[in-house]
């Protein structure tokens, strides 16, 4: 996998690039859509590729692991092959959901023990057995085995769960290196920099982990609870530790103007449920701002559910059309919902790409970041 960067914003950290895998090429900024079981709800890789025009997407560890588990995913040859998906994939060490789990779960050196939400049964993953599972799994990108402490942890704890997620890290890159893909394409291996609210051990962090010398590094442990001034914070932190020729990945973050914040902070990859899990609640984003669709307004709007954008639809469909079919509570609803959120969070990126390429970043940003979160 490589990277390079293309164009830098003179005003700001924003910066385009081309992230290379051997599923094909990422334009940078990018969002990433959420498929944690193999399947981005709603949405077919054919709707992915056409209407969404998703570049990578993200699959989980820790679900596929349990369902439906590593050797039917090796026998299929793969996850690319079991989803019908041929670009980029890239999974989550499982490390977030398993640290989610709480009452079910004992950290200790060796990795953690948990057990499995869907029936109580009893797992362990060390950062070993989570590269060998993702090798299973067959993501271009991988991530290290980490914890990920809730914001407000101790500055003490911070550092204690860090300096673990350190060492996890360094065995993950010795079993990477000591494994081989199973599939005959490159997988590469991201850390995660941890450390909470904590600036300190934000950096202490980074600078342990750049002595992996890995390709690209992830920015975990935010988007859980810290106001959004803490997470641009952390992420100049960040930004200003982390090697500029190595791609920026945050993890789960977030709403539209998070987006461009963070861009603008030099952050190169996202991926957050938010655009699905929205979506099926009734919030659609929009070019025009954010759209509660169940609002008894948009009864008689026989408007298109986009304007702005031009997959089928947007421009097919109307908001009174979409209204009626969440309140008939039909599953097309889901469908166009999703594929209408998804595409607006790439349009978004490749508005900011055009932007950042053109020199012209910094005034679009004082402009999107309150169209986007305004409320219709």
């Amino acid at each position: 996998m490589t990277f390079a960067v293309q164009a830098e914003c003179a005003d700001t950290r924003a910066r385009t690039g081309v992230l290379s895998t051997d599923h094909g090429e990422i334009r940078t900024p990018i969002f990433i859509p959420v498929g944690t079981v193999g399947s981005v709800k709603g949405v077919s890789p054919r709707a992915l590729i056409g209407d969404v025009r998703a570049q990578i997407i993200l699959s989980n560890t820790y679900h596929l692991y349990l369902r439906p588990g590593r050797d039917v995913i090796r026998e299929a040859g793969g996850l690319h092959p079991f989803m019908a998906w041929d670009g980029p994939i890239l999974t989550d060490s499982g490390g977030f959901q398993v640290f989610s789990l709480t009452e079910l779960r004992d950290i200790t050196e060796e990795g953690v023990r948990f057990q499995s939400h869907l029936d109580g049964s009893a797992h362990m993953f060390t950062p070993e057995s989570v590269v060998d599972i993702q090798r299973d799994i067959g993501s271009d990108i991988m991530m290290v085995l980490d914890e990920c402490p809730p914001a407000d942890v101790s500055e003490s704890y911070a550092r204690e769960s860090n300096e673990r997620t350190v060492r996890w890290a360094k065995r993950c890159k010795v079993r990477w290196e000591e494994t081989e893909p199973l599939y005959g394409h490159d997988q590469a291996l991201f850390p995660i920099v941890q450390g909470a609210v904590y600036p300190t051990v934000r950096r202490e962090s980074a600078r342990a982990l750049m002595e992996l010398d890995a390709p690209g590094y992830a920015i975990g442990g935010l988007s859980v609870g810290e106001t959004a001034d803490v997470m641009h914070d952390i992420v100049e932190v960040c930004d200003e530790e982390l090697p500029r020729e190595k791609p920026r990945y945050l993890m789960g973050v977030g709403t539209p103007a998070n987006l461009i914040e963070n861009v603008a902070r030099g952050i190169d990859m996202f991926d957050c449920v938010m655009p699905t899990r929205n979506a099926r609640n009734g919030m659609l984003f929009t070019t025009e701002g954010i759209v509660n669709i169940r609002n008894v307004k948009w009864k008689t709007c026989f408007e298109p559910i986009d304007p702005g954008l031009d997959h089928y639809a947007a421009q097919t469909f109307t908001k009174a059309y979409l209204r009626h079919l969440v309140i008939a509570n039909e599953p097309l609803f889901m469908e166009i919902a999703s594929i209408q959120n998804l595409a607006f969070y790439l349009w978004l990126m490749g508005e900011m790409w055009i932007a950042i390429t053109e020199g012209s970043f910094a005034a679009w940003r004082n402009k999107w970041v309150e169209q986007v979160s305004r409320r219709l």
